[in-house]
């Protein structure tokens, strides 16, 4: 993404969102994380996207081109390219959370929650607020049986981002499951 199209972003989420224009193109991802936990956000997928564009810039040409590239792999389903892509990301630049998100991201898709689960320990170690990665954590613990895990994954995300109606779908789901386990 060029950056007039970052700065038009940014604007597109003032106005929506109640930002004052002057300090929207100096805002940073915690400014949005904070705006993204209010329930009564209303347009909070455009403060969504935001988090995630901020996200996505490490201030090296070098790992946003490996960024790139992996994405582009894991769309071909060319899953060893993506592998090696994220990999040298990482090892480029470790303090880069979304690479490690990224990471992570492949390895859930491949069912390889060990490894996944261990990528997302770095990513929330980087963004502790980084709710993609707790509502992952939290859909592979579910699936492995630690319910308790699972709830509390979600439960985190929840707070960070309670207008993101897939996270509430599946903290609600749980929540009834584990009460008609518990009756």
């Amino acid at each position: 993404m060029t950056f007039p199209r970052l700065i038009i972003n940014a604007l597109v989420a003032a106005v929506f969102c109640g930002i004052p224009v002057v300090a929207s193109a100096q805002a940073t991802v915690d400014d949005f994380l904070d705006r993204l936990a209010n329930p009564e956000l209303r347009n909070w997928d455009v403060v969504e996207e935001e988090v995630y564009q901020r996200w996505s810039i490490s201030g090296s040409a070098t790992a946003d081109y490996l960024l790139r590239r992996a994405h582009a792999a894991m769309e071909a389903e060319d899953y060893e390219a993506a592998y090696e892509h994220l990999t040298a990301l990482v090892d480029h630049a470790p303090e880069f959370a979304e690479g490690w998100n990224a990471r992570a991201t492949l390895f859930f898709e491949q069912q390889m929650y060990g490894p996944a689960i261990a990528d997302l320990q770095r990513v929330l170690a980087l963004e502790p607020r980084h709710f993609g990665a707790l509502t992952g954590l939290g859909l592979m613990l579910e699936d492995m049986g630690n319910y308790d895990g699972a709830l509390a994954a979600y439960n985190a995300a929840f707070a960070i981002h309670p207008n993101q109606p897939d996270i509430l779908r599946l903290l609600n789901r749980l929540r009834v499951q584990l009460e008609g386990e518990a009756l």
